[in-house]
């Protein structure tokens, strides 16, 4: 089981990245806490792996922190949360911040995340907060940005990635209306920004 992969970005979208080790290409999802935090394309990097084995496929998770692992690992042992829906949690927020709404019960805050009722919101809160406490998470550093694309090309990759996250076209599209794009914008600053938005 591979849990560590160390390699060149050779592709990177905001939910997956193809990590080039040693010439074996190894195609890894990702949450945007990951993607924030990567450098650009050709870059180097070492991700923690979790591997997720089923009957028809190989998926590989990866992350940049063995806390984002271990966060994610706690989320998919909670009953109706798979490894999907785990990589969507950690997409819509922080690590930190995901602690802070379990710690605190915060039912709104996570029912707000697509996928998530507030029955499985619950059950978050009431299997995780404890566990949570143990992961001892701090507050993100900040993080480097990616070089300024287009801004067609950041619309178009922002409404891209939040679709496969699963929000509707429609909201996304609205919700990219209320955010504006600067000459100097990255896809990870409009997309904490229309996240922000969608979060309401």
């Amino acid at each position: 089981m591979i849990a560590l992969l160390t390699g060149k970005i050779a592709h990177k979208a905001p939910d997956y990245i193809i990590l080039d080790v040693n010439g074996v290409g190894y195609r890894v999802q990702i949450p945007f806490s990951t993607y924030y935090a990567l450098p650009a394309e050709g870059g180097v990097v070492s991700l923690q792996i979790h591997t997720s084995v089923k009957e028809d496929a190989i998926n590989l998770y990866g992350f940049r922190t063995q806390q984002e692992k271990e966060l994610f690992q706690l989320l998919i042992g909670v009953s109706g949360v798979g490894p999907k829906l785990a990589n969507g949690i950690l997409s819509n927020s922080e690590p930190s911040e995901l602690a802070d709404s379990l710690l605190r019960g915060d039912l709104a805050r996570l029912s707000a995340i697509p996928g998530i009722g507030k029955k499985t919101a619950e059950r978050l809160v009431l299997e995780l907060k404890e566990k949570v406490k143990k992961l001892g998470l701090t507050q993100p550093s900040s993080q480097d940005a990616a070089p300024a694309a287009a801004k067609q090309e950041i619309r178009e990759d922002v409404l891209s990635a939040l679709i496969n996250l699963g929000y509707k076209e429609s909201v996304v599209q609205k919700a990219l209306g209320d955010v504006r794009i600067t000459e100097d914008a990255t896809v990870e600053s409009i997309l904490k920004q229309a996240l922000k938005v969608l979060m309401k």
